[in-house]
């Protein structure tokens, strides 16, 4: 199992250059597979959508929160790196045109040296996709369809595409990523462990608890056999607090068959968030 890293994002460090590259870097030096980035366009303040992965209904981050653009930052730090794989946790899809973010996530791709993993979701914030034009009742179909085009785009040299909500035809989006970008499906419903098991590379589940997360893998698994996919091959990445790990936990997360764990910090100090990594990495990643 890899482990990944979330930085903390409540604490505004996600936006200091300095910050962020030492602790890519220290994450990198220390063994970490990963760094995963999180999205929100707008937080509209005063907002009434309820937050599904907290008791009370709202974010832990306040609404003026530092929250980079997922990708930028992710480009950012692929200079600043060479080996750790760039991952988002999780894209808005339905807040995305296909045309153009096929052409961004193919250019972080190739000029990061394939290591790019794009994680996925439908979005929970309604005031969010609304201030985007987007309808919310629709968010699930147009992430199936926009996953769908950006793998024709990805694909084909001439790519035409006629959908409910997206259209073209022998568009030529170059460059092509140099392998099939890893698609995972994040979120918490039977409708996203369905959709990982149909279309997913990979299933990010957030905010279930043991039991649940065990009914939501089978209902993966079963979506993938009903569609001839080997379910063996979707990898599942969980996520958790880095400072809360144990042995007991981990192989809780280990008998599921994970393949990442992506673990966030809550220390703004770059030099205790340093010494927290590497400490880490000598009692869990060796």
């Amino acid at each position: 199992m890899q482990f990944g890293l979330l930085p903390p994002y409540r604490t505004g460090v996600t936006a200091d250059p300095e910050w962020i590259t030492a602790f890519a870097r220290a994450a990198e030096s220390s063994g970490f597979e990963s760094l995963y980035t999180a999205e929100h366009v707008v937080v509209v303040a005063g907002y009434t959508s309820r937050y599904p992965y907290s008791d009370t209904g709202r974010m832990t981050l306040p609404d003026d929160a530092d929250i980079p653009d997922p990708l930028d930052l992710l480009a950012f730090v692929a200079g600043a790196t060479a080996t750790l794989k760039l991952g988002t946790g999780i894209l808005v899809l339905p807040e995305h045109h296909p045309v153009q973010l096929a052409k961004r996530l193919a250019t972080v791709d190739r000029l990061s040296h394939e290591r790019l993993v794009v994680g996925v979701g439908v979005g929970w914030l309604r005031e969010e996709l609304e201030a985007m034009d987007v309808d919310p009742a629709t968010r699930g179909a147009r992430t199936d369809e926009c996953i769908e085009a950006m793998r024709v785009l990805w694909r084909e040299d001439e790519a035409t595409f006629h959908g409910r909500f997206f259209d073209f035809e022998r568009a030529c989006s170059f460059p092509k990523p140099a392998r099939a970008i890893p698609i995972h499906i994040g979120g918490h419903s039977e409708a996203a462990a369905r959709r990982a098991g149909r279309i997913g590379d990979g299933f990010h589940p957030l905010g279930l608890d043991d039991d649940m997360l065990a009914t939501r893998l089978d209902q993966m698994r079963e979506a993938a056999d009903r569609e001839g996919r080997d379910h063996r091959s979707i990898e599942l990445t969980l996520g958790g607090l880095l400072d809360q790990l144990d042995e007991e936990r981990l192989a809780t997360v280990e008998k599921h068959g994970t393949t990442r764990l992506v673990l966030s910090t809550r220390e703004r100090d770059i030099d205790k968030a340093t010494d927290q990594l590497r400490l880490f990495a000598r009692r869990f990643i060796g």
